[in-house]
């Protein structure tokens, strides 16, 4: 929420944490993570923020104290950002608030590849979920070749994973790592996917 006031000489932005929306994107990451890798990073402020992301914080510690399973540390958004860049290994699932979300899930396609190959996902808990690139549909270049699938084929197999598929998830996420390591910079887009037929074999097992 952001209003001008001054006669435009003051402008104000309000930021809304509750209890109930952050439990719910918090109880999806934790399921998330229990289906990857078991580990789980709270990335807040709340040194700073102390209201909004004190509470958004107090929130996902409850919520994830019903997961015993899973290995939940709590990160600064900077020192994050900062990790992220020296050792994204470290990393499996992050939950955050929407503003630090968008910086890191941009510094995280940047780390793989830049938002041509970066998949996407928008999930609930009620309501099936909704599997897209990043980069969107990019009407630019459509019909000449040059798109790069693999983001659509990696949302693909998010797609798969929350379906219950992870085997073929797995095996699509391989196909597309090995393909990346066939593949030229100047690949037209069918040339990328004869790469991904021919990786997908194997990478099946």
């Amino acid at each position: 929420r952001e209003r001008v006031e001054d006669s435009g000489a003051t402008a104000i932005a309000e930021r809304v944490i509750t209890t109930q929306a952050s439990a719910r994107i918090v109880r999806t990451a934790c399921e998330w993570a229990r289906k990857r890798r078991g580990k789980l990073t709270i990335v807040h402020k709340a040194n700073v923020l102390k209201e909004t992301c004190g509470l958004f914080r107090q929130t996902a510690f409850a919520v994830a104290a019903d997961y015993p399973d899973l290995a939940v540390e709590e990160m600064l958004v900077d020192t994050a950002a900062m990790r992220l860049a020296m050792e994204p290994e470290r990393f499996d699932v992050i939950v955050t608030t929407n503003l630090f979300g968008d910086i890191l899930s941009d510094l995280a396609a940047g780390l793989t590849g830049g938002l041509g190959s970066a998949p996407s996902a928008n999930v609930g808990d009620r309501h099936p979920g909704v599997f897209e690139p990043v980069h969107g549909s990019a009407p630019d270049i459509a019909g000449q070749g040059q798109a790069d699938p693999r983001a659509a084929i990696l949302s693909a197999a998010m797609l798969l994973d929350d379906l219950g598929y992870a085997a073929e998830a797995q095996a699509t996420r391989t196909a597309c790592y090995v393909a990346h390591h066939a593949r030229n910079t100047a690949d037209t887009t069918a040339q990328v996917i004869d790469h991904l037929r021919q990786a997908l074999p194997t990478a099946r097992g």
